[in-house]
């Protein structure tokens, strides 16, 4: 990996890549809605045993899984296509910040501290989310089109290292379901998982875990972010 191409004030993480979904806006539901309505349609309502298929996933994963667990004649792709309109209509019309994402953002501008966002989610998606809460927030923003493996695949988390020209083991990752810690872990990040349902999540290693991002300041953040790697 490279040498840091930042300079962080001591004490205080490298860099925080922030999932999207879940984490900084309140999405994980209407992705669920989107889903689960497009499930009733194909006579198969959803339930917990389908969660980790959909919470976190992306679009194509989410498709492939309706299709086998459904039988339709619609394609993957038809799938596909029906669940990022819906969610993507969803989101437009309604961006919630959760709670204490936007000042933990703040705080990170502040004391200079890079902030990227890292989501399995399509592009479009993504800039409906940054055109509602502000792009410039970002040094560096990812898309589900933007690596060759999404979540839970470390692709996302060490593309979005390699831009800052940072290595993992020096960024905190922000996220809330258990594909993404796992992408996030694989990377080689320190992982603050700040749970947006009740599915279990991995435990153990440089995994952190946390109710809300309003209990969480930069002085947490550069702790969970200098934790010994095992």
């Amino acid at each position: 990996m490279p040498e840091s191409a930042l300079s962080p004030s001591e004490g205080l993480p490298a860099a925080v890549l922030f999932d999207m979904d879940g984490t900084l806006v309140d999405t994980e539901q209407l992705w669920w809605q989107a889903a689960a309505e497009l499930a009733e349609e194909l006579r198969h309502p959803l339930t917990e045993q389908d969660a980790p298929e959909v919470l976190g996933q992306a679009v194509e994963h989410t498709a492939a899984h309706l299709h086998r667990v459904s039988g339709t004649e619609l394609s993957e792709a038809e799938l596909a296509a029906r669940l990022g309109e819906s969610f993507a209509g969803k989101v437009a019309a309604e961006t919630v910040p959760r709670p204490g994402a936007l000042a933990l953002l703040a705080a990170l501008r502040d004391a200079g501290v890079p902030a990227a966002l890292v989501s399995a989610s399509p592009r479009r998606v993504v800039d409906l989310v940054l055109s509602a809460i502000g792009r410039d927030w970002f040094a560096t923003t990812l898309a589900a089109e933007d690596t060759p493996r999404t979540k839970p695949a470390p692709d996302p988390y060490l593309a979005a290292a390699e831009r800052l020209g940072l290595d993992p083991a020096v960024c905190l990752a922000v996220e809330d379901t258990p594909t993404g810690v796992t992408s996030a872990s694989a990377a080689g990040c320190a992982v603050l998982a700040v749970p947006s349902t009740d599915v279990a999540m991995p435990a153990g290693g440089r995994i952190t875990l946390l109710a809300s991002l309003e209990q969480a300041d930069l002085t947490l953040l550069g702790k969970l972010s200098t934790a010994p790697v095992d």
